[in-house]
C-alpha cells in the first residue's frame, strides 16, 4: 500500500506540475525522487513488495506457476497412492501417513525463511493441513474407528496453530470451518440430535457464532488481519443460520407454529442487523458494517 501511494503520489504531482498549479526546482525534485526512491527500496528488502507494475506482472506469473506446480504434484502423490495403497502394509501406510504433515511443515519453515511475501508458504500450509485431514479420516477407514465431531476440532487446531504460527489467513479460514462443524456438532448432540445431522438445525451454528465474534475480541499481537476475519466469519455464520431459520420456520428448535418462528426471527435479524451496521460504523469496523448492510438487503 505504501509503493501504491508513493506511486499515485508521483503521478498526481506531474499532473499539478503540468498544470502550473504546483512548481519544484530541480533540486527539490531530485530530493523528492530520492527520497521514493530509498523508501521503496527499503519497502523491497523488507517485504519482498513489488516495486513497478512489471514486478507485479511477475509475481503474479509466478504464483500461477507455483500454484499449478503444487495442485500438479498433489495429483501426483495422489495417484501414486491410489495405485500402491492396497499392496502396501498396514504399518507402512500409518507411516506414510504420518510422514506427510510432518514433513510439510519444516517444508513451511524453509520456505518462510526464503520468502517473505509467504505465498509458497501458505501453498504447503494447505498441503500440510490436507494431509493432515486425509491421515486422520483414512486411519479411522484402516482401524474402523467410528466418525466422531472430534477430528472436525483436531483439523481446526492443527490448522490455527499453522495460521498463528505464520500469520496465514487462508489457515485461518480453514480453522474456522473445523470450529464452526465441531460446536455445531455439540449443539446438535447436546439437542438429542446426531452430530452429522448438525446441518438440518440452523440454530446449531449460534454457538459457533457466538465464539468466533468472542475471539475476535481477544488480542491477537502481531496479527492485525485475524480480528477482522474472525468477525467477519461469525457475522457470517450467525446472519446464514438467522436467514435460513427466519425463511424455513420448521427447521427451528422452537415448539412453535413455523409461521410464528419465522416471524420472530425475522424481526430479530432485522435488529441485528441494524446492530451491525451501527457498531460497525462506530468502531470503524468495515467489514462489520459491510456484513450488516448485505444482510439487511437480503432480508
Amino acid at each position: 500500500r505504501r509503493v501504491d501511494r508513493i506511486r499515485a503520489f508521483r503521478e498526481e504531482l506531474a499532473e499539478l506540475m503540468g498544470l502550473g498549479v504546483v512548481a519544484l526546482d530541480a533540486g527539490q525534485q531530485a530530493r523528492l525522487s530520492l527520497f521514493h526512491e530509498e523508501a521503496i527500496a527499503s519497502l523491497a528488502a523488507r517485504f519482498d513488495v513489488d516495486a513497478s507494475e512489471a514486478e507485479k506482472r511477475l509475481s503474479l506469473g509466478m504464483r500461477v506457476a507455483a500454484l499449478l506446480g503444487a495442485m500438479a504434484l498433489a495429483a501426483a502423490v495422489y495417484f501414486f497412492f491410489y495405485r500402491f495403497w492396497g499392496g502396501l502394509p498396514t504399518a507402512a501406510q500409518v507411516g506414510l501417513l504420518a510422514l506427510a504433515p510432518v514433513l510439510a511443515v519444516p517444508g513451511m519453515e524453509v520456505a518462510a525463511r526464503r520468502e517473505r511475501t509467504l505465498y509458497v508458504t501458505g501453498i504447503l500450509g494447505l498441503v500440510a493441513v490436507a494431509a493432515f485431514v486425509v491421515d486422520l479420516d483414512v486411519l479411522g477407514a484402516v482401524f474402523n474407528l467410528r466418525p466422531s465431531p472430534a477430528a472436525f476440532l483436531a483439523w481446526s487446531v492443527f490448522a490455527g496453530l499453522l495460521a498463528y504460527a505464520y500469520g496465514l489467513r487462508l489457515l485461518l479460514l480453514a480453522a474456522i470451518a473445523g470450529f464452526t462443524v465441531f460446536f455445531s456438532a455439540q449443539g446438535a448432540t447436546a439437542m438429542h440430535c446426531p452430530w452429522d445431522a448438525f446441518g438440518e438445525r440452523p440454530e446449531n451454528l449460534f454457538l459457533p457464532a457466538v465464539l468466533l465474534l468472542a475471539a475476535a475480541v481477544l488480542p491477537s499481537p502481531g496479527r492485525p488481519r485475524f480480528p477482522p476475519l474472525l468477525r467477519a466469519s461469525g457475522l457470517f455464520v450467525l446472519f446464514a443460520a438467522l436467514f435460513v431459520v427466519s425463511s424455513w420456520g420448521w427447521a427451528s428448535y422452537l415448539p412453535w407454529p413455523a409461521g410464528t418462528v419465522e416471524v420472530v426471527y425475522q424481526l430479530a435479524s432485522f435488529g441485528l442487523a441494524g446492530l451491525a451496521i451501527a457498531v460497525g460504523a462506530r468502531r470503524g469496523w468495515r467489514e462489520v458494517e459491510v456484513a450488516g448492510g448485505v444482510f439487511l438487503v437480503l432480508l
